[in-house]
């Protein structure tokens, strides 16, 4: 029963990341759900795109602000903020990738993790 639990909060927290980014126009918003996969790292990637390094940096600021929000989480790590060209917010059960547009194409995390059932959500 417990898993399911943790499940459960892990949806929440896949939702308020979402949210953050699509509080600050992220664009390309994909959902990888790893959990079948006995190789993943993590349950959940959310990916997204943003159109330059600044856009990017607040994205990941808005996920972070929005999750603290919602569910008082913080991210355990966090990687790229000085560049902005990937940053990475990882939440233990949840990894966000936040990519400069050209940055995504090159590092296709979607490609490497093809087996992962992928949810593409609509630019707001």
């Amino acid at each position: 029963m417990a898993k399911k639990k943790n499940l459960d909060a892990t949806q929440i927290l896949v939702e308020a990341i979402v949210e953050g980014m699509q509080n600050n126009k992220a664009l390309d918003v994909s959902i990888l759900d790893l959990r079948q996969l006995d190789s993943a790292v993590c349950d959940f990637f959310v990916i997204c795109s943003g159109e330059s390094s600044t856009q990017v940096d607040g994205i990941a600021n808005a996920i972070q602000r929005n999750t603290r929000k919602v569910l008082k989480e913080k991210p355990w790590h966090i990687e790229g903020k000085s560049n902005s060209e990937w940053v990475l917010l990882d939440y233990i059960d949840v990894v966000c990738h936040i990519f400069y547009k050209d940055a995504r194409s090159f590092y296709d995390i979607e490609d490497l993790w093809a087996d992962a059932i992928r949810t593409d959500l609509p630019n707001h």
